[in-house]
């Protein structure tokens, strides 16, 4: 009974830290309730969570992901490089889309025909995307007219029926019927619980990793996408460190780093929480190394909490 009732507050966990945050913050600022910072919170979620769905399968598939951010930034560089060409939104955008799934894909091929550590490989891939970045720059922002910015800025307007935010809970559901009801979901988590026993069984691993990796690097363009429209500009030097929030929201929502399980529901409470979290530091006024500091902690709790998770 008291092992059923500890898994249940375990898987509990994320909803009960986003209630907490929020009810901290709440009772700390009267403005941080108001239906307009909800609604910016909301919105401010889209980008990471939609990024955080590719990386729940890399890290339900046994992987890791830790050049996201510079993918992020990578392919906002690559829709303002074509918005500022000439080039229509749509266009730019797929470009934007193209670049991070190759920038997958390379990863995905790095980490099955050279048999390297996910860890290793997107570390690497981590410097080589931003520096690409910086290639297309110019090492330098690049500002597209602001008509031609205006479809992409209109994603993410401060409403609650924002395109972006509708767009992202459609993926959302996509992304958990892909995960729990098709072929493709059940090899990821197969190849994660064990590689060894889902080749023995048959599961295409190598083609796996790398549709995983190349889903990881196609939702990560997107939000380079998204985040190029939100702010106007192409910067290379855009996401430092959106990798910690991404992995922070998959494995607080309940993926393993072990691989195996996760959860795209989670997912989505885990980013939540992240700018959540965010939001609630700007609105105390609280300089940004006290952002960095809890978000520190709240990765090695996240951690402990993945380990409580397989132990129970």
């Amino acid at each position: 009974m008291n092992r059923d009732l500890t898994r249940r507050l375990l898987a509990a966990g994320p909803v009960l830290g986003l209630l907490l945050v929020g009810l901290a913050f709440g009772l700390a600022e009267p403005a941080f309730a108001s239906q307009r910072n909800l609604v910016t919170i909301a919105v401010q979620t889209v980008i990471t969570a939609i990024a955080a769905l590719g990386m729940t399968f890399v890290i339900a598939s046994g992987g890791i992901d830790l050049s996201v951010g510079s993918v992020i930034a990578l392919a906002g560089t690559t829709v303002a490089a074509l918005l500022q060409q000439g080039h229509g939104a749509a266009v730019a955008t797929l470009g934007g889309l193209a670049a991070g799934t190759a920038a997958g894909l390379v990863n995905g091929a790095l980490v099955t025909r050279l048999s390297l550590a996910p860890f290793v490989v997107t570390l690497g891939t981590m410097g080589a995307a931003r520096g690409v970045a910086k290639w297309i720059s110019g090492e330098t922002t690049i500002e597209p007219p602001r008509e031609a910015v205006e479809p992409l800025a209109d994603l993410l307007v401060k409403e609650w029926t924002a395109p972006g935010l509708l767009l992202g809970l459609a993926l959302s559901l996509a992304a958990a019927f892909l995960l729990k009801r098709t072929v493709f979901g059940v090899h990821t988590l197969a190849v994660g619980s064990s590689e060894a026993t889902a080749r023995l069984c048959g599961v295409p691993v190598e083609r796996t990793k790398l549709l995983v990796y190349g889903l990881g690097g196609l939702t990560a363009g997107l939000a380079g996408a998204l985040q190029m429209g939100r702010v106007g500009v192409g910067d290379p030097t855009a996401s430092l460190g959106a990798e910690l929030d991404v992995i922070a929201a998959v494995v607080l929502g309940g993926a393993s780093l072990a691989g195996g399980s996760g959860s795209i529901s989670g997912t989505l409470v885990g980013a939540l929480l992240m700018s959540t979290l965010a939001n609630g530091c700007n609105l105390r006024g609280w300089p940004p190394f006290v952002q960095e500091i809890l978000t520190g902690v709240i990765i090695v709790a996240a951690v402990t909490l993945d380990r409580f998770r397989r132990a129970n």
